[in-house]
């Protein structure tokens, strides 16, 4: 064999065996290929992570004597009003000096004077009359004492009805009758004298002047208004189960929307009224002020008609534990953090429920965490962390 040959044969077998060799490298890359298609993937499963505990705003409890601080609204009314009116027939003359709207009149001082022309000279003529029934009784006094005279020089007796009639009785009775009738007319005339001159009845401030001078006035006529200036009163209406708070004399603190920010006047509970009110069948109250208008004191007026909010400052009768009314659910419920950190949850006695405020009777203990705010949907047992500085404040969907 010659070289060539031989190489020629050894080339040829190298041929061969590389596409044998490329032949096998397609059919493993293929059966790879089908391998990695048919196999389904492959999930590595891992518990969920465990939820972060809610956060969660609560409150220390403590038991001690306390009372709520009741709240509501009134209307300011007058505790003395009039509409003074002319007890006689008359033109007013003229109003009293300083006898304006809004001006302060002290107790008989004179208001309104009407004209007393007619009145003096009916006064006269009562007093002429009662001086013509006093000549009349002297002279029937005279006659009797002659006709006495003369029975008793008769010397017969009478019966009892004869001897009143020679000794002229129902005479004498008939001008003592019309001497007295006749002092009544001059007493009456000197009284409507007198009235000509309304007089403020107490100390009071003019609301208004109702007619004017020169007016002609009948018996009756209304003349002037008057409100009483040494107290007011504020009609007050609360629900009805907030009664038992209160008694007659506890303090009440008044404000209204026109007083300065901070300005208030101090009151008192007089009475609860024995009919409730119209509109939601509230209990009413009725709270005194004194010197509503200020005159003597430092502090805001009082205005009719104004509608005043009150505070009620009841006296504490009973140890109870406050709590916010956000802190309650439905069914009287208030969950509480133990020392775990874990809610648990208690049902509670109220002794008062206010809208931002409510007192239980028991249920609580002092020293308790109650949660006030943070819960969406709380379960006994549920992990929970106390919200601490620079957290992120309760949102309105996690409060109670």
């Amino acid at each position: 064999m010659t070289f060539s040959r031989s190489y020629a044969i050894n080339q040829h077998g190298l041929i061969r065996f590389g596409a044998l060799a490329a032949l096998l490298v397609f059919a493993g890359g293929l059966a790879v290929a089908w391998w990695i298609i048919s196999q389904p993937p492959r999930i590595e499963r891992r518990p969920p992570p465990e939820p972060a505990p809610p956060v969660v705003d609560v409150i220390t409890v403590d038991e001690r004597l306390q009372a709520p601080t009741l709240s509501g609204f009134g209307r300011v009314e007058a505790e003395q009003s009039t509409l003074l009116a002319s007890r006689v027939a008359g033109q007013l003359e003229r109003f009293g000096e300083g006898v304006l709207p809004g001006q302060v009149v002290e107790q008989d001082a004179p208001l309104v004077y009407i004209d007393q022309a007619d009145l003096r000279l009916a006064l006269e003529d009562a007093e002429a009359q009662l001086i013509n029934a006093q000549a009349l009784l002297a002279l029937e006094q005279a006659e009797q004492q002659r006709a006495r005279s003369e029975y008793e020089s008769f010397g017969r007796q009478l019966s009892a009805e004869r001897r009143a009639l020679v000794l002229r009785e129902p005479q004498l009775r008939q001008a003592q009758a019309q001497l007295t009738q006749a002092r009544v007319i001059r007493d009456q005339a000197a009284l409507n004298l007198e009235r000509t001159t309304l007089k403020a009845p107490w100390r009071a401030m003019v609301q208004d002047r109702l007619v004017g001078a020169g007016s002609l006035l009948s018996q009756g006529t209304e003349v002037i208004s008057l409100v009483g200036v040494e107290q007011f009163w504020v009609r007050a209406s609360l629900p009805g189960d907030t009664l038992a708070w209160l008694e007659p004399g506890d303090r009440v603190t008044l404000t209204s929307q026109g007083w300065p920010e901070g300005a208030s006047r101090e009151g008192r509970l007089i009475s609860v009224l024995p009919n409730l009110e119209e509109n939601g069948l509230q209990a009413q109250l009725l709270i005194a002020v004194d010197d509503p208008l200020a005159l003597e004191s430092d502090g805001p007026a009082l205005r009719l008609n104004d509608v005043m909010r009150i505070t009620y400052h009841t006296t504490a009768a009973e140890e109870l534990i406050a709590l916010p009314s956000a802190a309650l659910r439905p069914g009287e419920q208030v969950w509480w953090v133990d020392e775990d950190n874990r809610l648990r949850n208690t049902t509670v006695t109220l002794a008062y429920r206010g809208q931002e405020e409510a007192l239980v009777r028991s249920g609580l203990e002092s020293g308790q965490r109650v949660v006030t705010a943070g819960l969406a949907q709380p379960r006994v047992g549920q992990q929970v962390r106390l919200r601490q500085r620079g957290d992120t404040p309760a949102s309105a969907g996690d409060t109670l």
